[in-house]
């Protein structure tokens, strides 16, 4: 099986054997998704049905695989259901983020956010500021329209048509500046655009003046539920900044989402 001899090229000499063949064991169940019987773990993983039956009853023991008093088979227990629970709960976005932040802000002197989707609109949940001392729209709890922002659009590339329909019609194409995409059509050309680039750029779209770039955060179930920005003066969002903006929140985007859980090859 493809997933098991990936996770076999893994090993290293400092590895407990014993620890790393009872993962590979919940991983086998994990995969399989169903009840197995001791037999077909032994021979799916080429392993003595003495070596198996001895994880299983010590895995057992912990709760981490539950036998069925029906058919006899093994599956995953309960535990791991509760251990789930538990690193959803530390996934704080707020404190997950924070050092990716302050690493943007310190390395780009630009401005960095990070921004959720609320009732239809772009929540700010934190903000750095640059030492340029740029004073703009934004800040932590503030709200700002989605279709004209960085933030927003990104939020936006990620969501059903028609979760996305049902937001500009409920909350407009307000046009803030001459450059603000005012129409739905041109907006879902933009949204495809960010699709497949992995990132967005407010153009002066909601301030003269003001250039942003944004890229998504996913989470352990591959969905958009964050993003995180770098914006600064028009004048020096140019050029070879700006590439090494989009980079860097690139980077930062995909690091945090990799601390959320997000793992593409599981996803897909």
């Amino acid at each position: 099986m493809e997933f098991l001899e990936g996770i076999q090229q893994n090993g290293k000499p400092s590895h407990v054997q014993s620890v790393g063949r009872a993962l590979l064991l919940i991983e086998l169940l994990a995969h399989e998704n169903r009840e197995m019987s001791l037999t077909e773990i032994s021979n799916t993983l080429g392993w003595p049905k003495s070596t198996v039956h001895g994880m299983i009853s010590t895995l057992r023991d912990y709760h981490y695989i539950d036998q069925s008093s029906l058919t006899g088979g093994y599956k995953l227990g309960i535990h791991l259901f509760e251990l789930g629970n538990a690193v959803k709960r530390s996934w704080d976005i707020s404190k997950v983020a924070k050092e990716y932040l302050v690493r943007l802000n310190a390395k780009l002197d630009e401005m960095v956010q990070l921004a959720v989707e609320s009732n239809g609109e772009v929540l700010y949940l934190d903000k750095l500021d640059s030492k340029r001392m740029m004073r703009i729209v934004s800040d932590v709890g503030i709200r700002l329209p989605m279709h004209c922002s960085g933030l927003g659009k990104v939020l936006l590339a990620y969501k059903p048509e028609a979760e996305v329909k049902r937001i500009i019609n409920q909350k407009g194409m307000k046009s803030m500046t001459s450059r603000t995409i005012v129409t739905l059509p041109d907006l879902r050309k933009e949204l495809e655009k960010i699709r497949e680039k992995g990132y967005g750029i407010d153009d002066q779209e909601i301030m003269e003046g003001l250039r942003c770039v944004a890229a998504p955060i996913f989470d352990s179930n591959g969905q958009v539920l964050y993003a995180v920005s770098v914006s600064g003066l028009y004048y020096n969002m140019r050029g070879q900044h700006l590439e090494d903006v989009i980079i860097e929140v690139k980077k930062a985007a995909q690091e945090i989402s990799y601390e959320m859980g997000y793992r593409e090859s599981k996803i897909k």
